[in-house]
């Protein structure tokens, strides 16, 4: 169930060191020129309830501009080959994925850590969300 796509820029920004990137994990740093695509899933959609706050997420993430993040592109975990990432902006974690067909899928985003934790802890939906935004 996905709700909207998004052109992703083929420019890497990642191709120059800059001082947001010092954060950047090694894992994003790599997908990054493959990424053809952008997918926010419903829930995502859901989850922020403002969709101009949802473009500025997505194009924060892909950007790597990490001015209004705590954390961004932190690996979380690999589940059936497709790479879990997570953004931290002030108190809320944001959730997405790297797909094996090179797609950003921006799954959900929590405001309550325990809520976050759990639903990392839920390999099934994270699946079930991936497999929807195809």
């Amino acid at each position: 169930m996905v709700d909207a796509h998004f052109e992703v820029e083929p420019k890497n920004p990642c191709a120059e060191q800059k001082a947001f990137c010092v954060n950047c994990h090694s894992h994003f740093m790599t997908l990054r020129p493959h990424i053809r695509s952008a997918l926010v899933t419903k829930r995502f959609l859901k989850d922020l309830k403002d969709s101009e706050e949802v473009k500025s997420i997505v194009r924060d993430v892909l950007d790597c501009s990490n001015i209004d993040f705590t954390e961004l592109h932190k690996f979380e975990e690999q589940i059936s080959g497709n790479m879990v990432f997570r953004a931290k902006k002030g108190g809320m974690h944001i959730v997405y994925c790297v797909d094996k067909s090179m797609r950003i899928i921006f799954l959900r985003a929590f405001r309550n850590f325990n809520e976050y934790e759990k639903f990392l802890e839920d390999k099934k939906e994270i699946i079930s969300l991936i497999l929807h935004a195809s």
